[in-house]
C-alpha cells in the first residue's frame, strides 16, 4: 500500500489511514488510487468485516481534493469508485465507519456522507465548499446530504459553502457521535458492536437499508427477500448458529459464511 494511505487490521477490523497530514490529508491522484486499492482489498477480503477511515494528525480528516495539484495543472482525479475510492463505490455491503479527527471538507465530507457510521471529535468542522471555488459536490454531496438532513438544511450548506460544528451535524443528524476523547477510540467502540452480530446479518440490512432509499416501502418490503447479501445470509452458518447460541444461553461463535 502507498504511504500516502496506511492499513492496519486488528482482527476482523480494517483501519484506513489517510497520511497526508502535511496537506490537510487532501487526496492528490496518487492518494485517490492508494485509497481506492485499501477499500478494493477491504471488499475483496472476507476475514475483514468492518473498517474505520480516519485521518493522519490532529487537524484534518480529509480536506477534500487537492486543489495545489488541479491549480498547477493537473487532473482533478477520482477513481471509478469515487471520491476516496468510496462514494461512488457499488456493492460494499460491509459497514464502514468515518472517525472524522478535524475538517472534513468538500470530498473529505462526502468520504464520511459515504460512510454508514461518522463519529466527530469535538473539533471537527464540516463543509462543501465547493461553489465558492467554482466547483459543485459531485462526489454524492449533492445527492446524500438531503437524504441525510433533508432538502432546506442541505440547500443551506450547498448553496453558501458554510462550515458546520460537529455539534450542529449531530443535530442535524449526519454525525452519530461528538467523541469527547479519542475518536479513534469511539469509532473501535462502534466497531466493536457491529462485530457482536452476524457479518451476514449486518451486510444483508445494510443492502436492504440501501435499495429501501430509492425503492418505494411496498416494493422493497417485499423484495428483500431476494436481495444478495439477504438470501446469503439465510443459506449461512451463521443463521444457524445465532438461534442455537441464543438457545444455549451462549455468545455467538460468528463465521461470516
Amino acid at each position: 500500500m502507498s504511504e500516502l494511505v496506511t492499513v492496519t487490521r486488528e482482527g476482523p477490523l480494517t483501519i484506513i489511514t489517510i497520511n497526508r497530514p502535511e496537506a490537510s490529508n487532501a487526496l492528490n491522484a496518487d492518494a485517490q488510487v492508494a485509497m481506492d486499492a485499501a477499500f478494493g482489498s477491504f471488499a475483496a477480503d472476507d476475514d475483514q468485516w468492518v473498517a474505520i477511515v480516519t485521518g493522519a494528525g490532529p487537524k484534518a480528516f480529509c480536506a477534500g481534493h487537492d486543489l495545489k495539484q488541479q491549480a498547477a495543472g493537473g487532473e482533478l482525479v477520482s477513481p471509478p469508485n469515487g471520491f476516496g475510492g468510496l462514494t461512488g463505490r457499488k456493492g460494499l455491503n460491509k459497514p464502514v465507519i468515518a472517525a472524522v479527527n478535524g475538517v472534513a471538507m468538500g470530498g473529505g465530507f462526502e468520504l464520511a456522507l459515504a460512510c454508514d457510521i461518522v463519529v466527530a471529535a469535538t473539533h471537527a468542522a464540516f463543509a462543501l465548499p465547493e461553489v465558492r471555488v467554482g466547483l459543485a459536490a459531485l462526489g454524492g454531496g449533492i445527492q446524500i446530504l438531503p437524504q441525510v438532513v433533508g432538502a432546506k438544511h442541505a440547500m443551506g450548506m450547498l448553496l453558501t459553502g458554510r462550515r458546520v460544528s460537529a455539534q450542529e451535524g449531530h443535530a442535524l443528524g449526519f454525525v452519530n457521535e461528538v467523541a469527547e476523547g479519542d475518536v479513534l477510540e469511539a469509532a473501535r467502540r462502534w466497531a466493536e458492536l457491529i462485530l457482536g452480530g452476524s457479518p451476514m446479518a449486518v451486510r444483508a440490512t445494510k443492502e436492504a437499508v440501501g435499495r429501501g432509499l430509492s425503492t418505494p416501502y411496498d416494493q422493497a418490503f417485499a423484495e428483500q427477500w431476494s436481495y444478495p447479501a439477504m438470501q446469503a445470509m439465510l443459506a449461512s452458518e451463521d443463521y444457524v448458529e445465532g438461534p442455537r447460541a441464543f438457545a444455549e444461553k451462549r455468545r455467538p461463535e460468528w463465521k461470516g459464511r
